[in-house]
């Protein structure tokens, strides 16, 4: 690996000795960062009419997202190091006006192919985003305090776009058809792209193409392809069919592969050394945890209320709101702790204040008021939220600030994973659950009718609760795990190891 200077050498810009332009170009990314995540999440929404407009069956429309979840996956890690190398702002604009062009083309998808094939297009590009937004924030803010502030803020804007796509998608889609979703992308998408041309700075450390490890990038990529493929399907194949068996054996396989070529390469797409470090490492372990509780169990919060309390879409998208509210109070809290007190602690109280809103969800009944949603959702976000900047400026701060791109493509694949994992796992204990409780219901109730009529209203009625009451075992055992996660944080000890490097800023 090339050896680069163990000195940091800082080239003024405006950037650093104007404070407006670096939270403009803060706001800048913040868009980029905010379009993509919200594409996310409206697109579900859209299912149903894309089902109907191309005949298709709920199976086949499930590929739509499967495909970009595997796209963005495999992708994240690669341009994370493009950007490091090649220029983060370049390799940020190229990956913003990609996913324009896939916005708008997927809105004029005429089948299934193609809109799978505009959908891969979208996750290739949208995967620029994370990485190099990271870095370009962490290039834009040197100072620590400032920097985990901004980190803050914009990480906020996960949670917030996540809510918001309900909140938009539905009017939209009611009044102007499902294409609609895809086509808003271009006009915020343009103000974002002019936005980036004039206010983020380039910055990248200097390597380019000469080493590029493309070995590494593919080898990771197929590793991640069975392994994204079979968290996504395995519940459809079944956990242990040949198919989920095979893609088991490959990830491991592919796994190793890539693990050899990272140790060999001069400049690997992902440094394993990162690994030695035990903040880093550390990092990587709470967000999983955190990640895996949250999107496990969220996922579930708009189907219960449908399927049980009532609820239209865009209902179940205003129970989101509190969320938004906890997201954007929390999250400039948690940068203005930094430096004040130990992250380790703020991390460590952020969870667990998530695990508290997590276990208020296991009282849950079809009876259950708004606001019996409400409070533990804003708990949780709160949570999320002041723990946030903290968990963000850690990976940062723990490598050089030439692989802070790399270091952050890392961060966001765990956590893209983490989600697929959580959502996987908690989908089968939700399944099996159910069927447990049908059966310990039914062997412990009596019916005192021949009547058809009544038999019915029994069956139904013990599915209804056996049905609850796996949602409530499924909440129970993702705060459990987000409440045993907290302790990760004590493992995030400073590691004063890391050496400076070498990063031009142009």
């Amino acid at each position: 690996m090339i050896k680069i200077v163990s000195e940091v050498i800082k080239k003024n810009s405006e950037a650093e000795s104007n404070p407006t332009l670096r939270w403009m170009i803060l706001i800048t990314v913040i868009i980029g960062t905010f379009l993509g995540r919200l594409d996310q999440t409206i697109v579900n929404l859209a299912l149903p009419k894309i089902i109907n407009d191309f005949g298709i069956t709920v199976t086949a429309a499930g590929w739509i997202g499967t495909a970009y979840i595997l796209a963005n996956a495999v992708f994240v890690p690669i341009w994370g190091k493009l950007g490091d190398t090649v220029g983060r702002k370049k390799i940020y604009l190229i990956g913003f006006s990609l996913f324009i062009v896939g916005s708008v083309l997927a809105g004029l998808a005429w089948n299934l192919s193609s809109m799978i094939a505009f959908r891969i297009i979208q996750a290739i590009a949208g995967s620029a985003d994370y990485p190099t937004a990271m870095a370009i924030i962490a290039v834009t803010f040197p100072e620590k305090k400032e920097r985990a502030q901004a980190l803050g803020i914009w990480s906020a804007s996960f949670g917030v776009a996540a809510v918001f796509g309900p909140l938009l998608g539905g009017p939209l889609i009611d009044n102007f058809g499902w294409r609609s979703v895809f086509l808003i992308n271009l006009p915020v998408g343009i103000i974002g792209a002019i936005m980036a041309w004039f206010f983020v700075h380039e910055s990248k450390s200097g390597t380019g193409f000469k080493n590029f490890d493309w070995w590494g990038a593919l080898s990771l990529g197929a590793a991640l392809t069975t392994l994204v493929l079979v968290l996504d399907q395995g519940s459809i194949w079944g956990w242990l069919s040949v198919r989920s068996s095979l893609c088991y054996a490959l990830t491991l396989i592919l796994g190793a592969i890539f693990i050899h070529l990272e140790n060999i390469a001069e400049d690997p797409i992902i440094d394993l050394k990162f690994f030695q470090q035990r903040v880093f490492v550390g990092a990587l372990i709470n967000n999983f945890v955190i990640f895996m509780g949250m999107m496990g169990s969220l996922f579930l919060i708009p189907v219960f209320a449908q399927t049980f309390m009532g609820y239209n879409a865009t209902q179940s998208g205003f129970l989101f709101m509190p969320m938004v509210a906890g997201m954007m109070l929390a999250s400039p809290l948690g940068g203005s702790l930094s430096g004040k007190v130990d992250s380790r602690l703020v991390i460590f109280a952020s969870t667990i204040v998530s695990a508290l809103g997590f276990f208020m969800f296991i009282n849950i009944d079809p009876r259950s008021g708004p606001w019996d949603i409400a409070i533990p959702m804003f708990i949780m976000a709160f949570g999320m939220g002041f723990g946030m900047a903290p968990r963000t400026a850690v990976i940062t701060n723990s490598v050089p600030a030439s692989e802070v791109g790399v270091a952050s493509s890392v961060l966001a694949l765990g956590r893209n994973i983490a989600g697929a994992f959580g959502i996987a796992v908690f989908s089968t204990i939700l399944t099996q659950a159910t069927y447990s409780k049908v059966l310990e219901i039914s062997q412990n109730s009596v019916l005192h009718s021949l009547n058809p009529v009544d038999f019915q209203k029994f069956a139904s009625l013990v599915m209804l609760d056996a049905q609850i009451s796996a949602y409530r075992f499924v909440f129970l055992i993702s705060a459990t795990i987000v409440l045993l996660g907290s302790f990760t944080a004590f493992l995030l000890k400073h590691d004063t190891t890391v050496s400076k490097e070498k990063v031009f800023i142009e």
